[in-house]
C-alpha cells in the first residue's frame, strides 16, 4: 500500500483575468447566499480558532482553523451548499429572487402551497445528504439519500434521523450517482448534488457558491485578529466543489494578490492530482473502490466547474495517505498548552496534518520552498466536520489507529 505523500506544483496556473472566470463567487454572489443563511433561525458563524502555538511550533505566523463542526448543529459544513442549492431551486420554481425568499416565507403554509410536494434526492457518504435532508426536513418536505458502500452506519441513521428516505448502496459513490440521477429522472426526483456533469451544472454551482458563506466568514474574521488576509489557503477535495468555491471566492476578492492554495486528496481518489499531473488541463477519473477513511474525499470524478478553477489559479495539488488525516485528528485534538482544542473528522483533519508534516520533515523542504511557507505565512485550513462517525474518531484518537511515527 502507498503511503507516500505527493505533491506537484501547478504548471497550468494563470494569472487573474486569463482563466476561467470566477464571477460566481464574486463578493455580490456570496452575499446572497450569506443573506439566504442569515435568515435561518439556528445560524451564527462558525468560529474561527486561532492556532498561535501551533504556528510558532510549525515556524508559520499564523494557524487558523474554520471549524465547521458547529454548523446549524449537524457537525460539518455540508448544509450551506445543500440548503442555498434548494432556495435557488425554489425560487426559480416560484419564479422569484432568493432575497424575496427568506427561511419565514419559504415556510409558510402558503409558498408550501404553492409548491406542493418536492422530493430532493442525493448521493452521499454522510454530511452531505445529512444537509440535504436536514434542509428537505425544515421546509416541509422530502429527501431520499443514496449511501455508497463502506458508508457508516452511524452516519446513516443521522441521515434517517432527519426524516429522509436514506440506505447504503453496493456502488462506489460515482456510480451510486450515476443511479441516483436515473431513480429521480424515473420517479420525479430533484437531484442535489455537488458533482457536476454535462447538463448538470446549475444545482451544482448554487451549492458551491452556498459553500462561500464560509469563506465569506472565515476572511471576517480573520480581519478581526487583525490578519488582512491569509497568505495560503490548505484545503481538501473530493469532486473539488468545496475548493473551488473557496478558490473561487479568494480569487475573485483578491485577484494577483490571491493567497496561495494547496488542494489536498485522499490517495485513493486523488483524480484532481492526477489531472494536475496529466498537465493537459482535461480531468482525470479515479475508479473503484477508493477505500480511505477519508470518506468525504472519496470521490473520483471531478466536479468540472471546481476543477476548471482550480486548474487555473491553485498552486499545488496533494494526494494524501489516511495516516496524515489521523495525524492531524490527533493534532487537533491534542493542542499545545494555550491554544483551543479542535475537534476534527477524518476528511476535517487532513490539511492539518499535512502542514505538520511539511512543516517538520526535511523530506518536503522543496515544498516549503516553492509554497514560501515561513514565519510570515498566515495559513488558513477549514475543518469541514466534527466527529460525524464517533467510533471512528475513537479509534484514531484515542487508540491510535493509522500511527504515522517512523515513515
Amino acid at each position: 500500500m502507498n503511503e507516500e505523500i505527493r505533491w506537484i506544483q501547478n504548471n497550468m496556473q494563470k494569472k487573474s483575468g486569463a482563466g476561467v472566470s470566477t464571477g460566481l463567487f464574486s463578493k455580490t454572489e456570496i452575499e446572497k447566499a450569506i443573506n439566504f443563511h442569515r435568515t435561518f433561525p439556528s445560524y451564527q458563524p462558525t468560529p474561527l480558532r486561532q492556532l498561535n502555538k501551533l504556528a510558532a511550533n510549525m515556524g508559520v505566523g499564523g494557524i487558523y482553523v474554520k471549524d465547521e463542526s458547529y454548523r446549524f448543529g449537524l457537525n460539518a459544513f455540508k448544509a450551506l451548499g445543500g440548503s442555498y442549492a434548494i432556495g435557488r431551486y425554489l425560487a426559480q420554481r416560484l419564479n422569484k429572487d432568493i432575497s424575496e425568499l427568506p427561511y419565514e416565507v419559504l415556510t409558510s403554509p402558503e409558498v408550501k402551497k404553492q409548491l406542493g410536494d418536492i422530493t430532493f434526492a442525493t448521493t452521499t457518504d454522510g454530511n452531505h445528504g445529512r444537509g440535504i435532508a436536514w434542509t428537505a426536513r425544515q421546509l416541509g418536505q422530502k429527501s431520499v439519500v443514496y449511501m455508497p458502500k463502506g458508508s457508516s452506519q452511524f452516519r446513516l441513521d443521522k441521515i434517517r434521523e432527519e426524516g429522509a428516505e436514506a440506505s447504503i448502496t453496493d456502488l462506489n459513490y460515482d456510480d451510486a450517482v450515476r443511479m441516483t440521477a436515473v431513480e429521480a429522472e424515473k420517479n420525479g426526483w430533484v437531484v442535489v448534488q455537488d458533482t457536476s456533469w454535462e447538463g448538470y451544472e446549475e444545482i451544482p454551482s448554487w451549492i458551491m457558491q452556498g459553500y462561500g458563506t464560509m469563506s465569506a466568514e472565515a476572511l471576517e474574521e480573520m480581519n478581526n485578529y487583525g490578519v488582512k488576509k491569509p497568505t495560503h489557503i490548505f484545503i481538501q477535495a473530493g469532486v473539488g466543489a468545496l475548493a473551488g468555491s473557496v478558490q473561487g471566492y479568494f480569487e475573485s476578492i483578491f485577484q494577483e494578490d490571491r493567497p496561495k492554495v494547496v488542494v489536498v486528496e485522499a490517495d485513493k481518489a486523488d483524480c484532481l492530482y492526477k489531472s494536475a499531473v496529466a498537465g493537459d488541463g482535461k480531468p482525470r477519473v479515479v475508479g473503484g473502490d477508493m477505500s480511505t477513511i477519508m470518506a468525504g474525499l472519496a470521490c473520483g470524478e471531478p466536479n468540472l466547474i471546481g476543477w476548471n478553477i482550480l486548474r487555473d489559479y491553485s498552486d499545488m495539488f496533494v494526494s494524501s495517505p489516511d495516516w496524515v488525516a489521523a495525524r492531524g485528528m490527533r493534532v487537533l485534538a491534542n493542542p499545545l498548552l494555550g491554544d483551543p482544542k479542535v475537534i476534527s473528522g477524518e476528511s476535517g483533519a487532513v490539511t492539518a496534518g499535512l502542514i505538520s508534516v511539511i512543516m517538520k520533515d526535511d523530506a518536503f523542504k522543496g515544498a516549503r520552498e516553492a509554497l514560501q511557507l515561513n514565519e510570515t505565512s498566515q495559513v488558513l485550513i477549514f475543518n469541514t466536520e466534527g466527529n460525524t462517525d464517533p467510533f471512528k474518531y475513537r479509534s484514531i484518537v484515542w487508540d491510535g489507529e493509522l500511527p504515522s511515527a517512523g515513515r
